[in-house]
């Protein structure tokens, strides 16, 4: 969609996926890259919110293959670190939850929960991770975009996906739905807002285990926001 939509505007580019840890591999997309002959790139990390866990992470892998390789060593390229400020991405955000929010009985009784993957605390106090500031700020930027749209629903943010013995950010989204079941909210409509498209911290995580500890905790209804995906405004 990103190469159909760019070629509408004149801009015939090749797009490239290169994944951290399954085919097809970062290593795999720059091999394609060399045999297409490209000479011009720009990177763009599909994390909307820079973390040095994640964006980093594929930014410093990139980074080595390009010192150790004589054709890539000279390549003019551009890095987009992170765009959730965006305003197409907030829009397409914006889209999502209103339609989602429709989808229940009292709309303006539901708590948006935007759960976000977690990092460590000590990347963000000790390493300067941006992300935690990155994270609140789009949550504010996108419930600004809802309120032009009239829509003032009670929100939070919890961070999910923790492991290990290390302090992760709080508050965790476990904690978080079990806490809000106690307090008698009954409507919750989960974001997932670190992720643009569906996988197991989504399909699973989320829409299964969240979900079933939601309604234990006393909460009646449960909606999901899907992952931006091709979503039109976004692309």
């Amino acid at each position: 969609e990103l190469r159909k939509s760019l070629s509408e505007k004149n801009v015939p580019a090749k797009v490239y996926v290169g994944m951290r840890y399954w085919h097809p591999f970062t290593e795999e997309a720059i091999e394609q890259i060399k045999r297409d002959g490209i000479t011009k790139l720009v990177v763009l990390p599909l994390y909307p919110q820079f973390s040095i866990s994640t964006s980093g992470s594929s930014l410093r892998l990139l980074e080595s293959i390009f010192r150790e390789d004589e054709y890539l060593v000279n390549m003019q390229h551009t890095v987009i670190p992170s765009w959730y400020q965006r305003e197409g991405y907030i829009k397409a955000m914006g889209n999502l939850i209103e339609k989602e929010l429709k989808s229940f009985d009292s709309p303006e009784k539901v708590m948006i929960f935007f759960s976000a993957h977690g990092v460590p605390v000590a990347y963000v106090e000790e390493a300067g991770d941006p992300y935690k500031a990155e994270m609140e700020e789009c949550v504010d930027l996108i419930m600004e975009e809802l309120e032009k749209r009239k829509i003032s629903n009670a929100y939070t943010l919890a961070y999910q996906s923790r492991v290990g013995p290390v302090e992760w950010l709080k508050p965790y989204t476990d904690e978080t739905i079990i806490e809000l079941g106690k307090k008698g909210v009954k409507s919750l409509l989960a974001v997932p807002i670190s992720f643009v498209s569906e996988h197991i911290e989504t399909l699973e995580e989320i829409d299964v285990e969240y979900k079933e500890l939601a309604l234990e905790s006393g909460i009646e209804k449960w909606g999901r926001v899907p992952a931006l995906g091709c979503e039109p405004t976004f692309i």
